[in-house]
């Protein structure tokens, strides 16, 4: 293998979760039926806030990019969260469509690999409470 697909490789291997576990778990006290609540709302509100992001006046956009950063934060969804600030910074700024259109599609991919990072995680069984001996 050459030196640059080494350091390729190395690279994909410290590519960051879409979703920041520990992160997540501080915010939920640790509290696995509270993260899967709270990690099925994220991605209830991600699709309400894309539709109206989407053919949405600037300050609209903004506004719905806001609140998605926030619930971003919220969970750990750091990608996400970039995102939805460069839109927001974008549909409040003076440079152009071309740019708003370009922080919609990388928030919408952003979204999409939280969704599916969080989909994952959904389908792990809960544990089992320890049971007294």
């Amino acid at each position: 293998m050459t030196a640059a697909r080494l350091s390729a490789a190395a690279a994909n291997n410290r590519r960051p979760s879409a979703i920041d576990e520990t992160h997540l778990a501080r915010m939920t006290l640790g509290d696995r039926r509270l993260e899967r609540e709270v990690l099925e709302i994220f991605v209830r509100q991600t699709a309400i806030m894309l539709d109206r992001i989407v053919d949405a006046e600037p300050a609209l956009a903004a506004a719905a990019a806001h609140t998605l950063k926030g619930s971003a934060r919220g969970i750990g969804a750091w990608r996400v969260a970039r995102a939805a600030e460069l839109l927001e910074q974008a549909a409040t700024a003076d440079g152009g469509q071309g740019d708003v259109d370009e922080a919609i599609e990388e928030l919408k991919a952003a979204s999409l690999d939280a969704s599916a990072a969080i989909g994952a995680r959904l389908t792990e069984p809960l544990a089992e409470p320890a049971r007294d001996r």
